[in-house]
């Protein structure tokens, strides 16, 4: 009897899909799937063929799927398959690589507890116009357009979280979260200051307190553009671990702009180079919605970047997670937060402690920032203009993953940066070696 009561009060709870939308527009897919109350999932990406796999915990389809709803979207096929456990498992096979995001949204009037998946081509976001369709300019945070501007250095800052009054997490030996993430922050500043066309800021270099929104303000009035804010997690679980990063939600940046509009401007106020001042409220909505949406198309990017190179560390967490917090809330320098590894976790604990894992850590930040500027590095920047990058021609007989051994650099960056798609290569190709 006790057995059917759990299992009655399971199914009670259960979370049922209920519809399947998708919209496609000319800068994501987006698939959105109606649920009867808040969906616990994870999703995680497939290569070859391409496809993004959704987990949902303790879920079932009370839907059919609908495949013409798919049409021209960039997904092939929607697929499901009921797991033993409860959950539901939906493949979502592409037809090219993509980048996913996603989020979950509470109910409104018109709509129940929805989860949304927003795609985006892995290739360069900017779509190609038709000629009665004139191409907006996309705004480039903090690059205000200028003829033939001096190049300058890449500007990243360097948050490293709590401080002062605040300890942070303390691990089960005592360590304060305060003291490792300025350590791995410091780390990380020289190893960009000694970097040619890179230039650290940090938003405490001691131990003292800084309030959140004082270390946004921080890297915005020092023109960065990058944010990289340091931390160690913590739960009461203590096995787990892994390192992951996080973006700005999009209630997060709705709630920023929503404080942005709210004030007062005066001719020092700019988002993304152009000043507010004097400009209509709708005028200034325009521009603040323009500049969040490239600023977290970018952090995106860059969150991803660091992941990928935080990954050969050891665990790494596959989604990028989104959140609220304050630090991220810049509406046009791209953010993000790092949290290295679980303080709680006695193993990651004398890690975090450890100064050669330290600077591994530190070094990988370094890598992932360098494969987000490949693509991303504005046309004013030194980086951008000579990020000191090497050149190689191919000889008969050499391979990609040979070139790449020699050299000392990843495959998988040799072939971003060459922008491959396999591996294959011709004798007299010349391929670029980035300098890592």
């Amino acid at each position: 009897m006790l057995v059917m009561v759990l299992v009655s009060s399971q199914c009670v709870h259960a979370t049922t899909i209920e519809n399947i939308r998708v919209a496609k527009t000319s800068q994501y897919t987006r698939l959105v799937l109606d649920t009867s109350g808040t969906p616990s999932y994870t999703l995680f990406p497939l290569n070859n063929p391409p496809r993004i796999v959704v987990d949902l915990a303790n879920t079932t389809l009370a839907t059919a799927i609908n495949t013409a709803i798919l049409t021209n979207t960039g997904i092939s096929n929607l697929r499901h398959a009921q797991r033993a456990d409860g959950g539901l498992r939906l493949v979502l096979d592409l037809q090219q690589q993509a980048i996913a995001s996603s989020f979950v949204l509470g109910p409104n009037d018109k709509h129940p507890h929805r989860l949304v998946i927003d795609l985006r081509a892995q290739s360069a976001r900017a779509t190609t116009a038709t000629a009665s369709t004139p191409t907006p300019k996309k705004i480039i945070p903090n690059t205000p357009v200028k003829a033939n501007p001096k190049p300058r250095p890449v500007v990243i800052a360097i948050d490293a979280g709590h401080g002062g009054k605040d300890p942070g997490a303390i691990g089960l030996g005592g360590t304060y979260e305060k003291k490792v993430v300025l350590e791995i922050s410091q780390r990380i500043a020289k190893l960009i200051n000694a970097e040619p066309g890179m230039r650290a800021v940090m938003t405490r270099d001691a131990d003292y307190y800084v309030t959140l929104r004082g270390r946004m303000q921080k890297a915005r009035s020092q023109k960065a553009d990058i944010f990289i804010s340091v931390h160690a997690d913590a739960v009461k679980n203590r096995k787990v671990q892994g390192s992951s990063v996080y973006i700005l939600s999009k209630n997060g940046a709705s709630s920023e702009a929503a404080k942005i509009l709210a004030q007062s401007h005066d001719e020092d106020d700019t988002i993304s180079g152009i000043s507010l001042a004097g400009k209509d409220k709708v005028l200034q909505k325009v521009i603040v919605d323009l500049s969040q949406s490239a600023t977290i198309d970018s952090s995106l990017d860059l969150a991803i970047a660091v992941r990928t190179e935080l990954s050969k560390l050891g665990k790494a967490r596959e989604r990028i997670e989104s959140a609220g917090f304050a630090v991220l809330k810049s509406p046009d320098v791209p953010s993000i937060l790092v949290e290295t590894a679980f303080i709680s976790n006695p193993v990651e604990e004398k890690k975090l402690l450890s100064p050669s894992h330290q600077q591994k850590l530190a070094q990988a930040i370094l890598r992932g920032v360098k494969r987000y500027l490949v693509h991303n590095a504005p046309n004013n920047m030194r980086y951008a203009v000579n990020p000191g990058n090497d050149k190689h021609t191919v000889r008969n007989g050499e391979t990609l993953s040979g070139i790449a051994i020699r050299y000392q650099v990843s495959l998988d960056l040799l072939r971003t940066v060459n922008k491959l798609k396999t591996d294959r290569i011709r004798a007299g190709e010349e391929l670029i070696i980035p300098n890592t």
